[in-house]
């Protein structure tokens, strides 16, 4: 699975290039975290940030946290840079991170 992020990351930092302003825009938002973390729509820094968050991303999206576009991409949800994915981050994937985000307490 690491592998396949990895390489289906791989060309990310290319395709982010012309997204920055809406990275920027997704931290504006970053100080909301009374906000159940949604797999979905919470950018990936901010589920990140608490342990349990950047466990439950790195037990379903392993290398993630870790890509080398990470700063690139971290202020953008999973759905906004899943299109980049080249099917590394698929909705199964997103569905069960999203398991594990319900069971972390507020």
């Amino acid at each position: 699975m690491k592998t396949m992020l990895t390489a289906g990351l791989a060309g990310l930092s290319l395709s982010l290039a012309g997204l920055a302003a809406p990275a920027l825009a997704q931290d504006a938002h970053a100080g909301h975290a009374a906000a159940a973390l949604s797999a979905e729509n919470t950018p990936i820094a901010d589920i990140a940030a608490s342990p349990e968050g950047k466990a439950a991303l790195d037990k379903n999206l392993p290398g993630l946290t870790t890509h080398e576009a990470y700063d690139q991409f971290k202020g953008m949800s999973l759905k906004q840079v899943q299109p980049m994915s080249q099917g590394a981050i698929s909705d199964d994937a997103i569905k069960a991170l999203q398991a594990d985000l319900d069971k972390i307490k507020k």
